[in-house]
């Protein structure tokens, strides 16, 4: 008989978080929700709690926790409400809890990521930042906690199936040549170049296969999505930057792929679903249902590009970042999360965006972290540095 898995969700208002819930609506027999965590779509979070009774809410603010907790009295919900960033953490952390899906968009999902790890859970990881803003923090405390750590971009995931069952972290030994990280090349990849700069935030969240929020569509855009894979890449798989690749694919049928020295490639296919690399998480080693239907073949082409640096800089900037090291993948990440809020909100043109980057990449101080707090630090000026040059291209 399987043993049932209690589950926290970090992040279950967002994409991944619903797509997570979705696939354990059709396993109810597996999975049991022990907490689910949002920041500020309340109405969706009430529904989620009167659907699998957690035993407890999370919110960042107290307002929104007060106003929380009416709103989930009034449909008759006893779902315990609590409030803050030691609440994440403790939710990432208490010990009836087996499996952290850790799906918080942002800088914000680092310090609960962090607890899970720390005691020693199955994490089932979305957030981009946690790699990217302390890959090696985070990976030792994977290690000195004793915790499973399992990819759930499908990248990674992609990367995670096509290597042998047995990788431990040595990708020669298991004779890899190259990681190959896919990407579709987002809504602007045959845009000529001179059309770059007058971009709009709708036509930027505008994806062509992947259904995402605002905020990974305008990296996807950008490709920064790509070049923040590159660092998790790095830190998942133990890989130096000379082994990872990008390839450009239209398509998004291939979601990535692991190059042999033998001369083969062995890839992953399927739709462009991320209900796909969620349940493949969730039910590891096994394999259960998705909801996600058959791949049809037929009458389908699949085509590659090289990725044009002159068209996605914040690639470029992502691959110095990682080969510099210390705190520029961090300063990078907080940087281009500043310069895309104010893109978002009709601040900055879209090619201030990059240009925010490297200027505030060229002011960071290097050297490695020492703890989360030095990182915070590194983050926190880094989107001071950001916002400095784009007060500047506004004032101009």
């Amino acid at each position: 008989m399987t043993k049932v898995q209690n589950l926290t969700i970090l992040g279950a208002t967002g994409t991944i978080g619903v797509n997570t819930l979705d696939v354990v609506a059709r396993h109810p027999e597996r999975f049991n929700i022990v907490a689910l965590t949002a920041s500020t779509q309340l109405e969706k979070l009430v529904e989620q709690c009167r659907r699998y009774q957690p035993r407890y809410a999370v919110v960042l603010d107290e307002r929104a926790a007060a106003r929380l907790r009416g709103m989930l009295r009034d449909a008759g919900v006893s779902t315990q409400v609590l409030c803050g960033i030691e609440a994440l953490e403790q939710v990432a952390s208490m010990p009836e809890v087996d499996t952290v899906m850790a799906a918080i968009v942002g800088a914000a999902g680092l310090r609960p990521a962090m607890a899970a790890a720390h005691a020693g859970k199955r994490i089932l990881l979305a957030n981009k930042e946690t790699l990217v803003m302390a890959g090696r923090l985070f990976m030792q405390a994977v290690a000195a906690g004793g915790a499973e750590l399992l990819p759930i971009d499908s990248e990674h995931n992609a990367i995670f199936q096509s290597l042998p069952r047995e990788f431990k972290g040595d990708l020669a030994a298991c004779g890899v040549r190259r990681i190959l990280l896919t990407a579709s090349g987002g809504p602007f990849r045959t845009l000529p170049l001179d059309d770059l700069p007058h971009v709009t935030p709708d036509q930027a969240c505008t994806h062509p296969n992947w259904v995402m929020g605002k905020k990974i569509s305008v990296d996807s855009a950008t490709m920064m999505n790509k070049g923040l894979e590159v660092i998790e890449a790095h830190w998942l798989f133990n890989a130096a930057p000379e082994r990872i690749q990008v390839v450009i694919h239209p398509q998004s049928v291939i979601h990535s792929m692991v190059d042999y020295l033998d001369g083969s490639v062995i890839a992953q296919l399927g739709n462009p679903d991320m209900r796909t690399p969620i349940a493949y998480a969730l039910g590891f080693p096994e394999r259960i249902d998705s909801g996600v239907s058959a791949l049809d073949l037929f009458g389908r082409g699949l085509t590659f590009e090289a990725p044009d640096y002159s068209r996605f800089p914040c690639l470029k900037l992502a691959f110095d970042a990682l080969a510099q090291g210390g705190m520029l993948p961090a300063v990078l990440n907080a940087a281009n999360e500043a310069a895309v809020a104010a893109f978002l909100a009709g601040q900055a043109g879209y090619g201030d965006i990059a240009a925010s980057i490297e200027y505030a990449l060229a002011r960071a101080i290097s050297g490695e972290p020492g703890s989360l707090d030095d990182l915070v630090e590194a983050d926190a000026q880094a989107r001071r540095d950001a916002g400095a040059y784009l007060q500047t291209r506004a004032i101009n």
